[in-house]
């Protein structure tokens, strides 16, 4: 079974109300046998326009882990931390490659 990925690219309006949802969201992702692969740090486009804000992604062992995650009442509380702390707050969830045999 194939790993699954959410992608989140977001701005940050209110850092300090934000900083709520960061505290509670790490165990939610946990709980659900996600990890974080990216939160915060430098990036830049390299090619095409898109030109992101913040990225994030994380990694959860499959695509039903991922959606048990977002849909999950943890997860529900964290994000209700995050309403009005952002301009945008773009996610994506994707299924990975099937590991080789």
């Amino acid at each position: 079974m194939p790993a699954a990925y959410i992608i989140v690219d977001m701005q940050i309006a209110d850092m300090e109300q934000y900083k709520q949802y960061m505290a509670s969201a790490p165990a939610a992702v946990a709980a659900a046998g996600g990890e974080y692969l990216v939160r915060g740090g430098r990036f830049e486009a390299l090619e095409g326009d898109w030109q992101p804000q913040r990225m994030a992604m994380l990694k959860f062992p499959s695509y039903d882990a991922a959606k048990a995650f977002y849909d999950g009442e943890q997860y529900r509380a964290a994000r209700a931390k995050r309403v009005g702390t952002t301009k945008f707050f773009n996610m994506i969830l994707v299924e990975g490659v099937p590991a080789p045999v």
